[in-house]
């Protein structure tokens, strides 16, 4: 309750009651009205700022938000260890798998494409948080696409190695008859000495001399597409076709273990040491052909002979001495 002022009138010499003025009073109801308003103006924005008006249902959902907000700093440092591992497997894809399997690396432009044509993100739009949520999926479907490009080649190169691996095996690698059953390395590759018209011509193969009878072998995986005698000089020969434009050719034998058509391996026996055709004396006459032309066959015995046995061989190989047919 509001005090009531009095002054001292001179003229009646009393005491009067001061009554104010209706202007003052609305100003300070205003006043008051305004100071009221701003109290509880921030006062409301401190309770907002609270937990003290929240409903439980309230405070149920923003204790799932918080825990979405979690999950979503899990999510991404999933997804920033998934590149991580990516980016590893792809370095090594390009930079070592397909290097050793002579294919073409994947380019990082394909690897790292986004998705183009249509707004596939457009329902993710209109929310508080649509960039995030945008930003995560389209992260993910990189992701996504990325592991699907690394599978396919993964893929191509698993069937690049079983291919290798058949080539590996197919083309000539061993030497057709063992050290131990031969009594030395007659002639090689090279210019040599005729030995019926002593004249000096080119011997495209080398000659092996061993016992009549010792074993011949294959030296790789392939189809035996002769084993006859009808070809000049060469006697009783098989030939093999390696496939990827390699065959193998064995002259002079003296009987054959195999015949047309039969499929081969590496080291299985397909004849004997003989002398038949132009010949000189037992010995086995070996060539090897890439794309039909003739070929040094001494660069293929690395399947079967040590550092020092290939050395010994390359040596009598390179000496200019007659050749047995």
């Amino acid at each position: 309750m509001s005090k009531v002022k009095y002054y001292y009138d001179p003229d009646t010499l009393s005491y009067r009651k001061i009554e104010p003025k209706k202007s003052k009073r609305y100003r300070n109801l205003f006043f008051f009205l305004l100071g009221s308003a701003l109290f509880g103006f921030i006062g409301l924005l401190v309770l907002l700022n609270t937990d003290i008006l929240n409903t439980p249902r309230e405070l149920s959902l923003a204790r799932e938000v918080e825990n979405y907000e979690l999950q979503f700093d899990i999510l991404n440092k999933k997804m920033e260890n998934m590149e991580q591992v990516l980016a590893n497997i792809e370095d090594r894809d390009n930079n070592i798998y397909r290097l050793y399997f002579e294919a073409n690396p994947i380019p990082e432009e394909q690897r790292r494409a986004g998705f183009g044509g249509i707004n596939r993100y457009k329902s993710l739009e209109g929310f508080n948080n649509s960039k995030i949520i945008t930003d995560a999926t389209k992260r993910l479907d990189i992701i996504q696409k990325q592991m699907v490009i690394q599978s396919k080649s993964l893929d191509e190169i698993a069937i690049l190695a079983a291919e290798k691996e058949k080539f590996l095996e197919a083309i000539p690698a061993i030497q057709p008859v063992r050290n131990e059953d031969l009594k030395r390395m007659a002639s090689g590759f090279g210019w040599r000495t005729d030995p019926f018209t002593k004249a000096r011509k080119m011997h495209k193969g080398m000659d092996f001399t061993a016992p009549r009878g010792t074993p011949i072998y294959a030296s790789g995986n392939g189809v035996v597409t002769r084993a006859d005698s009808n070809s000049s000089g060469y006697g009783k020969h098989i030939r093999i076709d390696h496939g990827h434009g390699y065959l193998s050719l064995y002259a002079h034998m003296s009987k054959y273990n195999v015949s047309k058509g039969q499929k081969v391996k590496r080291g299985d026996l397909i004849g004997f040491v003989g002398s038949t055709g132009r010949s000189e004396a037992p010995h086995l006459h070996y060539e090897v052909w890439k794309d039909k032309e003739k070929i040094n066959p001494i660069n293929f015995y690395y399947g079967s002979l040590s550092p020092i046995e290939f050395e010994n061989m390359l040596k009598y190989a390179n000496q200019e001495n007659q050749s047995l047919d």
